[in-house]
């Protein structure tokens, strides 16, 4: 490895000063850095962590996620495999493991904690306190992945507890997950070590949480955007925020940014102050997973970015280990070899007779999953169908009422059928394996025989997204798991956004129909969902009939 020396306006973080001067680097670590009379008009600061991401949300694998990130800044993150896991189990986490040491990119993954999220759907794999165990000996794991059972660890469910003191007793942090809870609930959760939390949708909660001991992640992604929110924590706690996206979808990281995008949204729209949030983006993660990422220091590990200027922080060099891992000139310096995919997939064809429901005698109404754009909260709409007990119910196109479908893709059984409102498509049909959390199909259309082609495509093709326009299907294959594709990033952004607007084309109004799409299945997010067991009713966590 080179020795060589990089120079231009150091943004020293933890001094809270931007200074002239000249850093030497050798061994892949920073020997000195040097104060001088005068220096480029560039600025070298610590690179960018993203302190809580599913790298899998962003359809591509770890790999081909590292080709777009790190141009946007982004030296490491902190990534919670649970996707994976849910689909195919320890196998999973370890294919993410050996898929991410490919690339300079720093990935630090956790133990998923919670798979399945629920007892209510069937994923592709268990992940009980052993397994879990066996993960946090690895040195490669790092943290307890998000505690999304936080009932359980109210409620002191034996194997929850388990798996949390596994993480206590290799020194390993606990990241949380809990939208909401507040007052004794969340002292019981704090008490247990949780350590994190990215859920956070008021000032107000966070504020507790963080009187608490908690560090806030803010999270601004594709799906949940919370920097809005929270911005005035900067102020008063700046030590207990870190910058977070947990989801990101290929297409807004090439538009948009990832971390940068943060960055450029607190200096820009809610004036936060710029070393709270480059602190935020390095030092805080940094310290609090115990992670070996540089910090612009002597004796670090050199990773660090040179950018254009404070306000756009146009990316013109990265470095990580000492090593030039982007260049503005002549864009990503490094490669990989793509000999590698993981999948669990065993769903037979379905037929368009498979769909097929009947409104039963005495029955007058229809639950119906009530979508509103941008959210992922659902209601419950009660439909009266214009047909007669003992005839089939279907779409109604003119009421924007659309049957929807979950086929569990581990094992052949017949379909979960549902329906859901406020959609807008007035033709074909739409299918998705990006249905979180236990990535079955899920699939949504005008007519029955619309939805059997888009899932059918699906099936054929071992996962991924499809639109059916009437004639044809359109489809991003993700053969990874059914949630990652190994192409390039930039391809795989440009078929997803052909795809939306295929759908917008179609009659949809939503901003990200897939997205929305994704998280109908969530049976941890209320009010109505659909699982590939039945309709659950999220308030009173059970099944509920469809009919009433």
């Amino acid at each position: 490895m080179n020795d060589f020396s990089v120079a231009g306006q150091i943004v020293d973080v933890n001094g809270r000063e931007i200074f002239p001067g000249e850093i030497l680097v050798s061994g892949g670590r920073i020997v000195f850095i040097r104060r001088v009379d005068s220096a480029p008009l560039r600025y070298i600061m610590p690179g960018f962590v993203d302190s809580h991401v599913h790298i899998e949300s962003s359809m591509l694998t770890p790999s081909r996620f590292a080709q777009l990130v790190v141009p946007r800044g982004t030296i490491a993150v902190v990534s919670d495999p649970h996707e994976i896991a849910n689909v195919a189990g320890v196998e999973g986490v370890e294919y993410m493991i050996r898929d991410a040491k490919k690339v300079p990119l720093k990935v630090f993954f956790g133990a998923p904690s919670c798979v399945p999220a629920t007892s209510f759907e069937t994923s592709g794999a268990v992940l009980g306190p052993e397994e879990v165990r066996g993960l946090l000996e690895r040195d490669d794991v790092w943290f307890l992945s998000e505690m999304m059972n936080f009932p359980g660890v109210v409620g002191d469910v034996p194997d929850v507890i388990k798996k949390i003191e596994y993480a206590q007793l290799k020194n390993k942090p606990v990241d949380g997950h809990a939208p909401g809870l507040r007052g004794e609930a969340l002292k019981k959760y704090v008490s247990y070590g949780i350590s994190t939390d990215h859920e956070c949708s008021s000032y107000e909660e966070a504020e507790e949480k963080i009187k608490l001991g908690v560090k806030i992640q803010v999270r601004e992604g594709s799906a949940a955007r919370n920097f809005d929110a929270l911005h005035n924590l900067f102020s008063l706690y700046p030590d207990s925020l870190m910058l977070c996206t947990d989801d990101s979808h290929p297409d807004e990281i090439i538009s948009d940014g990832h971390i940068d995008r943060l960055i450029r949204l607190g200096l820009k729209k809610y004036n936060v102050d710029l070393f709270d949030l480059l602190r935020s983006a390095s030092v805080v993660p940094v310290e609090h997973y115990k992670i070996p990422v540089g910090l612009l220091r002597e004796g670090d590990y050199a990773d660090f970015l040179v950018v254009s200027n404070l306000e756009e922080f146009d990316v013109l060099e990265s470095y990580i280990d000492g090593r030039k891992v982007y260049d503005k000139r002549d864009g990503v310096l490094f490669s990989f070899d793509i000999s590698e995919r993981i999948n669990r997939f065993r769903t037979n064809m379905i037929s368009a007779s498979d769909l097929k429901i009947v409104l039963p005698e005495e029955c007058a109404t229809v639950r119906v999953i009530d979508v509103k754009d941008g959210e992922l909260l659902t209601g419950q709409y009660l439909w009266k169908p214009s047909v007669s007990p003992g005839q089939t119910v279907e779409s109604s196109v003119a009421e924007d009422v659309l049957k929807l479908v979950v086929i569990n893709r581990y094992s052949d059984q017949k379909p979960s059928i549902g329906f859901v409102r406020n959609v807008g498509l007035k033709k074909g049909a739409i299918a998705s394996t990006v249905a979180h959390d236990s990535h079955n199909i899920i699939a949504t259309g005008t007519d029955d025989t619309s939805i059997a082609k888009a899932v059918n495509a699906i099936i054929e093709c071992g996962g991924g997204i499809a639109v059916y326009d009437g004639e044809s299907v359109q489809i991003l294959a993700l053969p990874v798991g059914g949630l990652m594709s190994d192409e390039d990033g930039s391809a795989v952004a440009a078929k997803y956004q052909l795809l939306n607007d295929t759908c917008k084309e179609l009659g949809s109004h939503l901003k990200a129909p897939f997205m929305c799409l994704a998280f109908l299945s969530l049976l941890v997010i209320p009010s109505l969902k659909l699982g590939d067991r039945g309709l659950f009713d999220v308030d009173k966590f059970n099944f509920v009939p469809l009919f009433e």
